[in-house]
């Protein structure tokens, strides 16, 4: 795929760049090597002010970053404006949170002095997506350099210009331009890179066969691996919830960054006797949003990245209406070939259906009925997936049980799913594995090294 910045609004090619040969590469990766030795003796406190001064950095340029992200992928600016704030917030989290995060932990043992040291692994090689091109890598990158790691980010191939720029923004706040590269290289690298020793781990962030891909890579070759991969997550309606409500929020899960977000509501499981109600609001919440122009602040959701993803997303709804899912809100694409995808809604998904199984990365909502609670959770749990879910009930004791029964990485109750620092983030079952954000989210790029210390030797005898 080359790399290039691609206008999905107006299909135009913005910007193309030349690929980095492997000599480039390995020249890059040799500096980040030897940057690996030298970054971790810097104190805490050093580290926290360039992450705060990134912070700073980044809330001075949202505007101009929010502009990239709208040509780039797509993101209507609004969105993008959150995105920035959400990453300066998150530098500064990680600036304030770290050193407390990765002190000593002491152990009581057998010896005069016991205790585990969390200490970095060294370079750290990230794959990240375009759904979300400045998230996705502070998310990694904030924590990782306070651990006192280093960072190669491959970016997606279609969101360069996001990738330069936040490149910018870590060494205009003071990191040394070693510490944070971005690499402009194809898929074919990334095995070179893993096959390299100084390469001692690799966080992705993307679809399950890429997940699958790297691990089989990492593994070959021993390196710690993070998968935070696709979801297919379910929001359960239970009869006696705010339906009005619910249905208010699922839609605004739904059309998260145009549909193209892992942890947006798609599954929605409604007990039988308030499903009518529930498609009824959901219709007319997804009907009231504006699409257009993402760098207009009016609009509210614009085109999918790329006009093939509307294209494999309008396959998978075909084929689930042909095996016997029912259109209750029609949209979709104008025609083949375009990005922009309107809201729908799905109802009878049943076992055999694409839309059952698989995830459908855009504004499509699922509805799937459930007879009761019990036959809820066994609907929400029947998916290869497992990374974000939501319970909508008044009684919040029956929605903590069930929340415990879900094979999710987070589960919200009456709430809108979402990540933030102090939460860990992740998934079970193929939506991956490894934790990002919270302390969970540093200690998985360091060393967890246990130092057992005896009692002092004995003093040596006198001479004469």
């Amino acid at each position: 795929m080359p790399i290039e910045s691609f206008n999905p609004h107006t299909g135009r090619v913005l910007r193309r760049f030349s690929a980095f040969s492997w000599s480039k590469t390995a020249r890059i990766l040799g500096q980040a090597h030897r940057a690996a030795a030298t970054w971790p003796t810097t104190s805490f406190a050093h580290r926290a002010g360039v992450l705060r001064r990134a912070a700073a950095l980044l809330r001075e340029r949202q505007h101009e970053l929010a502009r990239l992200m709208a040509l780039e992928m797509g993101k209507p600016v609004t969105d993008g404006r959150a995105e920035v704030l959400k990453c300066a917030t998150c530098c500064e989290y990680y600036a304030e949170h770290a050193e407390g995060f990765l002190a000593d932990e002491v152990i009581r043992t057998d010896a005069a002095r016991s205790f585990i040291s969390h200490q970095p692994l060294g370079v750290v090689l990230a794959v990240m997506p375009w759904n979300f091109p400045l998230w996705q890598v502070v998310r990694f990158a904030a924590p990782a350099l306070m651990a006192g790691n280093v960072g190669l980010l491959k970016h997606a191939s279609n969101v360069p210009q996001c990738a330069l720029a936040l490149e910018k923004i870590f060494h205009d706040a003071g990191l040394p331009p070693a510490c944070f590269r971005t690499l402009l290289i194809g898929s074919d690298l990334v095995e070179k890179l893993l096959a390299d020793d100084r390469v001692r781990a690799v966080t992705l962030t993307g679809s399950e066969a890429a997940g699958a891909a790297v691990a089989a890579i990492a593994g070959a070759h021993i390196k710690k691996t993070v998968l935070e991969l696709g979801g297919s997550d379910p929001f359960i309606v239970l009869a006696d919830a705010d339906v009005a409500l619910a249905a208010q929020t699922a839609a605004q899960s739904r059309m998260i960054n145009s549909g193209q977000s892992c942890i947006a509501a798609k599954r929605f499981i409604v007990e039988k006797p308030v499903l009518r109600e529930f498609i009824g609001h959901l219709k007319t919440h997804l009907l009231a949003l504006r699409p257009g122009d993402p760098l207009d602040d009016a609009t509210q959701y614009g085109p999918l990245a790329r006009p093939d993803l509307a294209d494999e997303l309008a396959q998978q709804v075909a084929d689930s209406v042909a095996q016997g899912a029912k259109v209750e809100l029609f949209g979709g694409q104008a025609k083949p070939g375009t990005a922009l995808f309107r809201p729908m809604i799905l109802s009878h998904v049943k076992p055999g259906q694409r839309a059952y199984s698989e995830e459908l990365f855009g504004p499509v909502a699922l509805v799937l009925e459930a007879k009761n609670a019990a036959d809820a959770v066994r609907l929400a749990n029947d998916s290869p997936f497992g990374l974000g879910a939501a319970v909508w009930t008044r009684d919040v004791k029956k929605g903590e049980a069930l929340a415990r029964q879900l094979e999710n990485g987070a589960v919200f109750v009456n709430g809108l799913v979402k990540s933030m620092p102090e939460l860990p983030f992740g998934g079970v079952k193929k939506s991956g594995y490894g934790r990002e954000l919270s302390y969970l989210g540093i200690r998985e790029f360091v060393n967890q090294k246990s130092v057992w210390i005896g009692p002092g030797a004995a003093p040596a005898a006198k001479t004469e």
